[in-house]
């Protein structure tokens, strides 16, 4: 393995650890899929997991690499066509639960790219919750990512129950 490779493989390991919103939110999973150049389009997916005693909701996102980040989810329009929405109201958290955002359900949309983001380029992404405030988070660009794989915490890939077609 060369050093770029294993360098990579590292950071990829470290990232994979979740990020923690004070005591209740954990952040599990983070990474992103992007469209190519500047002006295009990405998404980022994670888990959220609620270990409080009360829901919270995921209101906003923030980063500096898009000119416009919002929170979306696929809709079916009654016709087959799946329909990208904005979410204005965010994603509730469930008390003692966790919430999914994930290819082809909810995500963190970021149109107009304001810089090249390639694959192994870390994105910073600032989450904001309802209750618990702001989480900052990092996930990395892996475009060749699978629908439902996951990272373990050694940076290899696992298998977690979708197909690949259900982007």
């Amino acid at each position: 393995m060369t050093r770029f490779k294993t360098a990579l493989a590292l950071a990829a390991a470290l990232l994979a650890f979740p990020a923690f919103a004070g005591e209740t939110l954990m952040i599990q999973d983070p990474y992103a899929r992007t469209m190519g150049g500047v002006g295009t389009s990405g998404a980022v997916f994670f888990t959220v997991m609620n270990h409080g005693a009360e829901e919270d909701r995921l209101i906003d996102a923030r980063s500096d690499v898009a000119q416009k980040v919002e929170l979306h989810t696929h809709k079916d329009d009654g016709n087959g066509v799946m329909q990208m929405l904005h979410v204005p109201e965010g994603f509730v958290v469930p008390a003692g639960g966790e919430h999914a955002l994930a290819r082809g359900g909810d995500h963190v949309m970021l149109m107009g790219l304001t810089r090249e983001v390639a694959d192994g380029d870390v994105i910073i992404l600032t989450l904001v919750f309802e209750k618990a405030g702001e989480v900052v988070i990092e996930a990395p660009v892996d475009n060749a990512r699978k629908a439902g794989m996951a990272m373990d915490h050694s940076g290899h890939q696992m298998q977690h129950g979708q197909t690949e077609g259900s982007d």
